[in-house]
């Protein structure tokens, strides 16, 4: 289980970002953090990985714990090990290195060569069109092609949990309905927890669990999928529907700044 207790986080001693955020990620599940751009959602999740530190952010308040061992003050090396791995947005391969060699970079953990093959090969079949240009450069993937090698890649280090950042963003239809199949098929077959950052708020509570709803750095919302999809709230800012269930007109839906019922 991964937990979030009230944390606070500071970029360069100043700049106050995360609010006081508490969630849990059970293990085994799909646990989706919903939000507006800048609600601090990437940033959650660059708290959790140990990422902050290269932007000169820290944790300052509260604390991250992974099966009741904290996790906050080590290094992202250390996090990977750990078992804690983050993919981020905007599908960041290693251009000049094969298929083949990116996935080898993600298993450095793993110093039994045998589990490093086997991993390629879990990879392969979870991604057929990788294995078919495995000796390809990287740089030269399709964006559909590219999202699944950064998540193939996050799996080489066998993760007990996942951070994945907007998986679906700039995709063709077609490789986000296999991208989410395989997010789907991380907690049915292998009981990864994952931890899903994704604008498509109806595709995520699709395939969540549960979900947390952000605002200016706060959890102002959460609840199990089914019932965030059911909630008014949810439904007219994330999902673009008014209470007939009909889709609403931009002109509606922003006054979505105006009114946050959830905040009175």
């Amino acid at each position: 289980m991964l937990v979030l207790n009230n944390i606070e986080v500071v970029y360069q001693g100043v700049i106050l970002v995360l609010r006081g955020v508490s969630l849990i990620a059970k293990e085994g599940s799909i646990t989706t953090l919903l939000g507006a751009n800048g609600a601090g959602k990437t940033t959650t999740l660059k708290a959790i990985s140990g990422l902050l530190r290269a932007e000169r952010g820290e944790v300052t308040k509260g604390s991250i714990e992974l099966d009741g061992k904290r996790l906050d003050r080590l290094p992202a090396h250390d996090m990977v090990k750990r078992g804690v791995t983050q993919v981020f947005e905007g599908r960041r391969v290693f251009e000049n290195l094969t298929i083949e060699e990116n996935l080898i970079a993600g298993g450095h953990v793993q110093h039994d060569l045998t589990r490093v093959r086997a991993g390629i090969e879990r990879v392969f079949e979870m991604f057929p069109p990788l294995r078919e240009r495995r000796r390809h450069q990287s740089g030269y993937l399709s964006g559909g092609e590219q999202q699944m090698l950064v998540i193939g890649r996050a799996l080489m280090s066998d993760p007990k949990v996942i951070l994945l950042d907007e998986p679906s963003l700039g995709l063709a239809p077609r490789f986000v309905e296999d991208i989410f199949r395989v997010i789907r098929r991380l907690k049915e077959e292998g009981g990864l927890t994952v931890l899903l950052v994704e604008q498509n708020a109806a595709l995520a509570l699709e395939v969540a669990d549960h979900g947390y709803v952000m605002e200016n750095g706060r959890i102002v919302l959460d609840g199990p999928a089914d019932a965030l999809k059911q909630n008014s709230d949810v439904k007219e800012f994330y999902l673009g529907l008014n209470e007939l269930g009909t889709r609403r007109s931009y002109r509606d839906v922003k006054r979505y700044r105006r009114r946050k019922r959830w905040l009175s």
